[in-house]
């Protein structure tokens, strides 16, 4: 895979997709979010690729919020067709993901970029991290998932202070809120999220994805989550992972997974 704006690297089952853009702080332009979401559509299908790793580029931004200078002169029409299409290719894509994606969190993470790493399945962030929803600032509201995204993470509570005020949290106050899982040095960001990664992708591959599809249906309105759980354990019963999984505990063994 080849692209302009963020980069790819392989190994041993774990992808790490780095946004690329230094000079913008990484911030999130159409073309971006256009390579990111091919990126993880084909990631998706990938046989190799057993867990994902987003982040940014250096050690100042994951992603510093939408490139502003491609909407400012957008009219009511173009902003809802904006935030739609973001939804449908990008953020609800991650959130849905069959594969799990973890944000590694590398400095700032703002508007889009928080709303970009919320849409990821969990989240570790470098000490030096600042996270918010500065988008009434600007005369608008987030548009890309965050109003539903942060109040599932924090609470409704401290989700309405927080966008409202357009506060930026440290590491350590998005560690207490409950929107990172850990905080790390910079310096061993990467490395922490990678440990994380690897024993994620020694366990079965069709669980994973179960798991993340019953997880994200007790969030969803529409869905009932305790019957897609019901479903999804039965699923699990029919494939190759469960035989092998069950069997290799029965034998004293580790098991080795096909994804099948």
């Amino acid at each position: 895979m080849a692209f302009e704006n963020i980069l790819i690297e392989d190994q041993n089952g774990l992808t790490t997709v780095t946004i690329n853009r230094p000079d913008k702080l990484n911030a999130l332009n159409k073309a971006t979010i256009k390579e990111l979401s091919e990126a993880f559509t084909q990631l998706e299908n990938d046989d190799t690729t057993r867990v994902i790793i987003l982040t940014g580029s250096g050690t100042k931004s994951f992603v510093a919020g939408a490139d502003i200078s491609e909407f400012a002169d957008f009219d009511e029409e173009q902003g809802t067709a904006l935030a739609a299409t973001g939804h449908d290719i990008l953020f609800n894509l991650i959130e849905n993901l069959r594969k799990p994606v973890i944000a590694a969190v590398n400095g700032f993470a703002l508007g889009g970029g928080l709303e970009l790493a919320m849409a990821c399945h969990f989240r570790i962030a470098s000490d030096n991290s600042k996270m918010g929803l500065p988008e009434v600032t600007l005369g608008l509201i987030p548009g890309y998932g965050g109003t539903q995204r942060l109040p599932q993470l924090v609470g409704k509570g401290k989700a309405m202070e927080m966008i409202l005020s357009a506060t930026m949290l440290t590491a350590d106050e998005a560690l207490q809120w409950g929107l990172v899982n850990q905080v790390v040095p910079q310096e061993q960001l990467l490395e922490t999220v990678s440990g994380i990664a690897q024993k994620i992708a020694k366990n079965a591959p069709l669980a994973l994805s179960k798991a993340i599809e019953t997880v994200n249906a007790g969030f969803n309105k529409d869905s009932d989550g305790f019957m897609t759980e019901v479903r999804a354990f039965g699923y699990c019963f029919a494939t190759e992972d469960f035989k092998e999984g069950t069997t290799a505990f029965l034998e004293k063994r580790k098991p080795s997974f096909n994804g099948k």
